[in-house]
């Protein structure tokens, strides 16, 4: 089940997040995408406010070739590096939900950053979408 917002896209995945991680990174790899960050949301939110929470992984996902394009025409797009995807648990499933760049790179409004953006979003979009065949094929 493919879903969007204003600023994602993403699908569900009939496991846990744990089962989930590999599948997403394998994915992720074979669009030229690697993990460069992980924030573990739940494990932060039990050690800074003692709360139980479901699983919740931040991903920044990272394709160099694609960020070196958006340094060089915009230094500052930095700042909305690198790529997030979201793995959260809901209901035994995982929700895997990925940053459309289009939407966060709008914003810099640059001519130079738009075809980055394009193809940054169509790689997610690829993700995604392999994510979901996955899915539907178990």
């Amino acid at each position: 089940m493919a879903f969007t917002t204003t600023y994602t896209f993403g699908t569900s995945l009939p496991m846990s997040v744990a089962e989930s991680r590999p599948k997403v990174e394998a994915a992720l790899k074979v669009e030229g995408f690697g993990v460069l960050t992980e924030i573990d949301v739940a494990a932060t939110m039990k050690s800074k406010l003692g709360l139980d929470g479901q699983p919740y992984l931040i991903l920044g996902a990272c394709n160099p070739l694609l960020a070196h394009r958006a340094l060089e025409a915009e230094p500052s797009v930095g700042a909305l590096l690198p790529c997030n995807v979201v793995l959260r648990e809901e209901d035994s499933r995982t929700i895997v939900e990925a940053m459309d760049p289009g939407a966060v790179l709008g914003v810099v409004k640059s001519p130079a950053i738009e075809p980055v953006a394009r193809e940054a979003r169509e790689r997610l979009l690829r993700v995604i979408a392999a994510l979901e065949s996955m899915s539907e094929s178990k």
